[in-house]
């Protein structure tokens, strides 16, 4: 992926630009899936991302993780919005 590809997935999610990241709202985060060489990786929970140069630094409660751009090739989002939809039982 590229950064604008990531900056707009997180704007998307309502995604606050916080002086040099972006924050999603309480609730929310997403799941990056990463692959490099063969290996793949998925680093849950992500909150907030700051970038430099070819670099993502994504935090999440516990941790702050370095990524390249290039080798996140997809993004799950939970809670995207910070709304869920409410549906009664039985409807779809």
């Amino acid at each position: 992926m590229t950064r604008e590809q990531i900056e707009n997935i997180f704007t998307t999610s309502g995604a606050k630009a916080d002086k040099d990241s972006l924050a999603l709202p309480e609730g929310s985060s997403v799941t990056f899936h990463v692959a490099h060489d063969g290996a793949s990786l998925s680093l849950q929970k992500i909150d907030a991302v700051r970038f430099q140069g070819d670099l993502v630094f994504a935090k999440s409660s516990k941790q702050i993780v370095a990524l390249l751009t290039e080798d996140i090739f997809a993004v799950t989002m939970e809670g995207a919005g910070g709304q869920a939809a409410r549906r009664p039982p039985g409807f779809f």
